[in-house]
């Protein structure tokens, strides 16, 4: 049912910085409520973008390596890598729009 795969830290490097299209990965906890806020945002972008972009979430308390790889300090953020680097971060429980236009900006750009 859920258009966003899971990723953890083993699987982090194939799934996200080996892709060949661009990867959004919703860094996540089930405790933290603005996460469940944007979930359903991210679900959205994850049907919205099919076959333009992968869309990932990773629990931060069950994988703390990668979060710590990533200096990640607030929950949920939002980090879009392309080419197995990051190339944009969004903090906190934002708008569709607002992660659309993130989105948007990076797929038009020419590599």
């Amino acid at each position: 049912m859920s258009s966003a795969s899971s990723v953890t830290d083993a699987s982090f490097e194939q799934d996200v910085l080996k892709s060949d299209i661009p990867v959004l990965v919703d860094f996540w906890a089930p405790w933290c409520g603005p996460c469940r806020m944007v979930a359903p945002v991210v679900e959205e972008v994850s049907v919205l973008y099919e076959g333009k972009i992968k869309v990932f979430k990773l629990n931060t308390d069950e994988n703390p390596a990668v979060a710590g790889q990533y200096g990640i300090r607030s929950i949920p953020t939002l980090m879009l890598f392309k080419g197995g680097q990051r190339v944009d971060v969004v903090v906190g429980a934002v708008p569709k729009s607002t992660l659309c236009t993130t989105i948007d900006k990076h797929l038009t750009e020419n590599d």
